[in-house]
């Protein structure tokens, strides 16, 4: 029996997902059990909804033969007999699902019309949890055994009302938030569930997700016959329904978190539309990455992507072909690769919430994040991607912001993060982000000194910098606990010769442990060249590549520096001081197979 209840499961994707949490274990055994040993007839239920309006079956029949002695009824005949209670705990359901509530009081069953000692008799659906033991408020609290089943009750109660017409229950759920309606009315079906999409999509918590999906279930004609006389007639022609799978595809979600619009594709499950999932199906085992994908598909291919249980080398979303908002609904893919790529894609701060959710999953797989050229990220993005960095469970390596528009203040976000024991951060790229300046990196000095901070790679081309920010990297170059191995301060113009001059002055520590400098694009003289071959002499150093190109080098002194290349006392290899990159390297035996 088990192994036919599992194997079930797994066929649908909608179940399968939700066995993680173990009330829906025992709300899929209860349902699947009861239908394999009782009933033994009719298709098993492929969909939450199918599965739900079951459950709700099973728990009203289980009432009759406890209470009224074993009596036969049909289905149809049941829910009849049950009706009005279902519809009052339906009530109760929807109205604290708005709120957010989960527990309830006596006072809260008796606004829906609900006689305590009738909620008992069904206490498989609706369950007293503990009873308050507190002195000033000794009340009894009543719960339901999921918040599924409170969501799917609230979507039988709205789906009732919207079929009997109650159209004040309908409208005050769509009355926006500054008390005014939009005059839709809601009469047609399928502007009745746009709108209940639309309404889920705004939460800013998801809250209505679930209740959103169960309202498309519950207008197929087999839920509806399922659960007899309880949701109404309906208006359900294939005409009508292919408007409701229509308004889902379409669905505008420019100003909603991509992991939201996942739901969308869930919504198209329950209501039995297989044209997307079977589109991604062919999609994934085709080697053409050159098809064109809509939105909605992309919704799709994020879901399954992060569902597979084959993880993702790399995500690169401008491998995709689809549009810009097609990209940011890929981003939920994340939580399933090692490296994601997602550069120019226009992504910005709401983008970055569903980074923020796969940097802190504790099954994250992700070390490598590349957010470079998103102009709309800006700093209050990287405020929110730091929420995420910061998790334990983080385990991110390489971070790429270049030409991100960020400031200073990005840069105060990620000093604590720097800080953090928790971090594995490896390696910063700020470049290109000209308002950063030396104020930003004062900052991230600050962070680099931490005892905690494992950061090796920090590349700050492009901005802005002085010889006030090598001011405060040489503190850092001198710092014991440092473990910078790679800085690249290229395409900063103002950083000049007397910024080198305080530079050397770090790289001269015995305690520095920098291997690669690039200072390409500095306006550098050949006096920096001096600087840096007298630090270098003063104190054989770590380094082994020093980049100087694009500055206005004399040939004398190139040829100092070049003269150290050569020189077997030194561990400098690698010269690069022309525009064209030429890179002069030291030739010896032991340098056969070359040290870059």
């Amino acid at each position: 029996m088990s192994s036919r209840i599992i194997s079930h499961i797994k066929t649908s994707r909608s179940l399968h997902i939700m066995c993680q949490i173990p009330v829906f274990c025992w709300i899929s055994a209860t349902v699947l059990e009861h239908m394999l040993t009782t009933e033994q007839r009719g298709e098993l239920p492929k969909t939450l909804t199918d599965l739900y309006s079951h459950f709700l079956l099973v728990q009203t029949k289980r009432k009759k033969n406890k209470y009224d002695k074993g009596s036969e009824t049909s289905p149809q005949e049941l829910m009849e007999a049950d009706r009005d209670f279902l519809l009052k705990l339906g009530k109760l359901a929807f109205e604290h699902l708005q709120k957010g509530d989960i527990m309830f009081y006596q006072e809260d069953l008796e606004q829906c019309g609900l006689d305590v000692t009738e909620a008992s008799v069904y206490s498989g659906v609706c369950t007293e949890i503990f009873r308050g033991e507190s002195v000033i408020f000794q009340k009894t609290v009543y719960c339901f055994v999921h918040l599924s089943v409170q969501e799917f009750l609230a979507a039988v109660y709205m789906f009732h009302c919207f079929t009997n017409r109650k159209t004040e229950v309908v409208q005050d759920f769509f009355r926006k938030e500054d008390g005014d309606d939009d005059g839709g009315g809601y009469t047609s079906l399928d502007v009745f569930l746009k709108g209940a999409m639309e309404k889920s999509l705004q939460s800013e918590n998801g809250h209505l997700d679930l209740f959103v999906r169960f309202l498309h279930g519950l207008c197929l004609e087999s839920n509806q016959r399922l659960l007899g006389g309880l949701l109404g007639q309906t208006q359900n022609s294939p005409e009508i329904i292919q408007r409701v799978i229509e308004n889902l595809k379409e669905m505008n979600t420019d100003n909603i978190s991509p992991d939201r619009s996942i739901n969308i594709f869930h919504c198209l499950t329950e209501i039995n539309d297989q044209s997307v999932h079977q589109k991604i199906k062919e999609f994934m085992k085709s080697k053409d990455r050159g098809q064109k994908l809509s939105e909605i598909h992309c919704s799709a291919l994020a879901y399954m992507l992060q569902m597979s249980e084959e993880v993702l080398d790399e995500l690169d979303l401008n491998k995709y072909n689809t549009t810009v908002q097609g990209k940011r609904r890929l981003i939920p893919a994340v939580r399933n690769c090692r490296k994601a790529r997602l550069r120019d894609c226009s992504l910005s701060e709401i983008s970055c919430s569903s980074l923020v959710s796969a940097l802190k999953s504790n099954s994250s797989h992700l070390r490598e994040l590349d957010l470079s050229w998103n102009y709309y990220l800006q700093n209050s993005g990287v405020k929110v991607l730091c929420s995420g960095l910061e998790s334990p469970h983080c385990r991110l390596k390489t971070l790429k912001l270049r030409g991100c528009s960020l400031s200073e203040i990005s840069c105060s976000s990620l000093v604590s993060l720097l800080m953090s024991n928790s971090s594995h951060l490896r390696e910063l790229d700020l470049s290109k982000n000209k308002d950063v300046r030396d104020s930003g990196v004062k900052l991230l000095c600050s962070g680099l000194e931490s005892p905690h901070c494992g950061l090796e790679t920090l590349k700050l081309r492009g901005c802005s910098l002085s010889k006030i920010s090598c001011s405060s990297l040489v503190s850092v170059l001198r710092s014991n606990s440092s473990h910078l191995r790679k800085l690249d301060l290229s395409d900063n113009k103002n950083l000049q010769d007397s910024g080198v001059f305080l530079l050397c002055s770090g790289l001269e520590s015995p305690h520095c442990r920098l291997e690669t400098l690039k200072l390409r694009g500095c306006s550098l003289s050949e006096i920096s060249c001096s600087y840096l071959v007298s630090s270098l002499k003063s104190n054989p150093s770590h380094l082994r590549e020093l980049d100087l190109s694009g500055n206005y080098l004399q040939d004398s002194g190139v040829k100092l520096l070049s003269d150290l290349v050569k020189s077997p006392d030194y561990r400098l290899d690698t010269l690069k001081t022309q525009t064209t990159d030429d890179t002069l390297k030291m030739q010896s035996p032991d340098d056969s197979l070359g040290r870059e």
